[in-house]
């Protein structure tokens, strides 16, 4: 598994200096499990943090000063060569997703069991079934049918998906296993999955989707997206 989508920068830095919510947190971490690039540039941000934050005269940086460590951060980040990304560090749970293709990434387990098998879907709409984290409503598995087109939505704030099995393509391109859609309130796609399997992904949500269409809007008031 070689991911072509990967977390923003902003979201490795926020996981690195442990600011991302719960929800995001997890579905970061399971891309963490399979990308040797962003694990790269988390023991980067990691570092990084480490010496700005030993430059500071004050013990206790104020709002002005952290806006000014995250952006130092992420402009370093951004200067990573490619030729040295995802070097140097070890595949976490890799030999577990090549021995037993049922069980789920080490950081879903807690939240929705050890197996795709054991999984309890729920219906969402037609095609599309879902799981919540109990306890994390914003944390979400999704199941969706092949050949199956989404509503057109852009999103409240941000949205981390990650791709598990199946894959799909959007405006932004064709995501498969192990590729991450780090999105914005900015991005408006209508992802589609494509034919042969289902595409499952786990996502995380930091505020409701904002859906183009008249009856997808008013299904979001009862599926609570």
């Amino acid at each position: 598994m070689s991911p072509r989508h990967h977390l923003d920068p902003a979201t490795v830095l926020g996981f690195a200096a442990g600011s991302l919510g719960p929800e995001m947190s997890v579905v970061a971490s399971v891309h963490m499990e399979s990308c040797g690039h962003c694990r790269q540039q988390l023991r980067l941000a990691e570092r990084i943090g480490g010496l700005l934050l030993d430059q500071q005269a004050c013990p206790v940086p104020g709002k002005d000063t952290q806006a000014a460590l995250r952006q130092a951060m992420v402009d370093k980040l951004d200067r990573i060569p490619a030729s040295i990304a995802g070097q140097g560090l070890p595949l976490m749970g890799a030999s577990s997703a090549r021995d037993d293709a049922d069980r789920l990434p080490a950081a879903l387990q807690p939240h929705f069991g050890s197996s795709y098998r054991s999984l309890k879907w729920n219906w969402m709409a037609p095609g599309v079934h879902c799981i919540r984290a109990p306890g994390l409503p914003s944390l979400m598995m999704i199941k969706i049918a092949p050949g199956t087109s989404l509503p057109i939505h852009s999103h409240g704030n941000g949205e981390l998906t990650q791709v598990l099995q199946g894959a799909y393509d959007d405006a932004l391109g064709h995501f498969a296993p192990g590729d991450a859609a780090d999105l914005g309130d900015d991005v408006e796609h209508q992802p589609v999955t494509t034919p042969g399997v289902a595409c499952i992904c786990v996502c995380a949500l930091d505020a409701p989707l904002v859906f183009r269409g008249w009856i997808a809007r008013k299904l979001q008031k009862v599926l609570n997206l």
